[in-house]
């Protein structure tokens, strides 16, 4: 029986990556096997593998991560703690029944957090 699923994103430089990840997304860091990395946040868990010669503006690499609750407070935490949102992807609401923004990681994936409205 499948339970949940884990991402398993690039990283370019270990040490921008926790700095953005632990520093800025407050995640935090379960295991760090030098070129794989493990953090965590609440109920959500991602694995970061070595990629160092992923050009950031090709990268392809996106998640969607569901908030559950009060997602303009976690909005506005990350504005103040300096994080850049998408200038494409402010907080929106979609067709599709999610209110939603995104931000891009230093490795170039897109962070995409939306809650159901």
């Amino acid at each position: 029986m499948i339970t949940s699923i884990v991402p398993k994103l690039p990283f370019i430089n270990k040490q921008q990556t926790l700095d953005f990840y632990v520093g800025k997304l407050r995640f935090a860091l379960q295991s760090d096997y030098g070129d794989y990395l493990i953090m965590a946040l609440h109920s959500v868990e991602l694995h970061f593998f070595s990629y160092p010669d992923l050009k950031p503006a090709k990268a392809d690499f996106m998640i969607y991560l569901r908030v559950n609750e009060d997602i303009e407070s976690l909005y506005q935490q990350y504005q103040t703690d300096g994080v850049e949102i998408h200038p494409n992807a402010k907080m929106d609401n979609k067709p599709w029944g999610q209110r939603e923004f995104a931000i891009v990681d230093p490795n170039g994936t897109l962070l995409t957090f939306g809650q159901r409205y």
